[in-house]
């Protein structure tokens, strides 16, 4: 059964055949989240401000210890990776609600989110 409801029938051949993940197996999970912040931000209030909404969150837990790095100095943003871990049967609800949380506190904090943009110099020649 599907997270949509709808069941998979899986054929022998590919049990057999191919790796298969069970995400259920273990008693937590890490979420990973990412969050494009300005360059004009300082990432060490970003990352404290994103550790400080993680900890407002019961079903996060405090072991292993959240994480936020530097994951990528992309073109428009300064992304960071955000890993944190919830019990299992907690891994949707938290992986589904933590962006819209971090979005909403990083806007009351001033940290803006950007969107992929251009700058484009125009030269006259004489």
């Amino acid at each position: 059964m599907t997270p949509e409801n709808a069941t998979v029938i899986v054929p022998n051949s590919k049990l057999g055949g191919d790796n298969i993940t069970n995400f259920t197996a273990r008693p937590t999970r890490r979420v990973e989240t990412f969050v494009g912040i300005s360059y004009r931000d300082s990432i060490d209030h970003a990352r404290q401000v994103i550790l400080n909404e993680i900890a407002q969150d019961g079903r996060i837990l405090i072991e292993p210890p959240p994480m936020v790095s530097v994951a990528e100095l992309a073109d428009s943003s300064v992304n960071l990776q955000v890993w944190d871990w919830a019990q299992t049967p907690d891994f949707l609800a938290v992986k589904l609600a933590l962006p819209k949380r971090l979005k909403t506190r990083l806007d009351a904090e001033g940290i803006s989110i950007p969107f992929p943009q251009q700058d484009v110099h125009m030269f006259q020649q004489n």
